[in-house]
């Protein structure tokens, strides 16, 4: 079934829908930093692009203003909310099964869809993981953002039934896409995808599993793996001349609570 936006799960733990966060009081079309209390953290977008993050390794939080903001629909701080607006299409690859690529050019910082599903607990994204075979393709994605406070917010989202085009994206070691997670309504977040690069039209789109923000360095701890994970890890096909051999493993959904 096919959903633009994220959708409360199965186990009903999480509603993205909800509308919890105040919304800014400014009377201009177009919000701007300081003055804004959407922007805290300073402009996030130039021309519907993201800000370059120079020399940053990882994403800053990206709040928009939301459905209680007195700014109107045209103001710069309301990109990924607008949804998709570019020109894509789903193919057949030769090995990945299906594949998204576009049918038009995406200049860097451009947004370019979201990662939508199905938002779920721990314990009904465990179960849904523990459930598959090795035959099954997975699609559950898990999210984790470390806060000031050291503690670690996970986002769980599932697009196997109720998604969008994001479910069609394969995996590269040399993607030219990356996930962030923007706010808009709540501390739910949209898995918002922004170009890494220009992207020239006719290309496959694609991001790196393992969540790498704009193919930072992987870690000592990212490039070693045991056997046995090794023997679980699907291959990867992606063909860059940093390929892994596997796609990026993450065991946690498969461990007990």
């Amino acid at each position: 079934q096919y959903s633009p936006d994220n959708v409360p799960g199965a186990d009903g733990d999480v509603d993205p829908t909800e509308i919890t966060f105040p919304g800014c009081s400014c009377l201009t079309s177009s919000c701007v930093a300081p003055v804004c209390s959407c922007l805290r953290q300073g402009e996030n977008y130039d021309n519907l692009c993201l800000r370059a993050a120079d020399n940053e390794e990882y994403a800053r939080p990206i709040f928009e203003c939301n459905a209680l903001c007195r700014c109107g629909e045209s103001c710069q701080n309301r990109v990924v909310q607008r949804g998709l607006q570019l020109r894509l299409e789903v193919f057949k690859t030769a090995k990945k099964g299906w594949g998204l690529r576009t049918l038009e050019f995406i200049a860097k910082g451009r947004f370019v869809c979201e990662y939508a599903g199905e938002v779920l607990g721990f314990n009904e994204a465990h179960r849904r993981t523990q459930a598959q075979t090795p035959q099954d393709s997975n699609y559950i994605i898990a999210v984790r953002e470390h806060l000031h406070s050291g503690q670690v917010m996970e986002t769980f989202v599932d697009p196997t039934y109720i998604g969008n085009v994001g479910r069609f994206l394969n995996h590269s070691c040399e993607p030219n896409l990356f996930m962030v997670p923007v706010r808009v309504d709540s501390m739910v977040p949209k898995l918002a995808l922004f170009a890494a690069r220009d992207i020239a039209a006719g290309e496959e789109l694609c991001y790196d599993y393992s969540g790498r923000f704009c193919n930072s360095p992987l870690t000592n701890r990212e490039q070693q793996t045991s056997e046995e994970d090794n023997r679980l890890r699907k291959p990867c096909y992606c063909g860059s001349r940093t390929c892994a051999s596997f796609l990026p493993w993450d065991g946690s959904l498969f461990s007990t609570p």
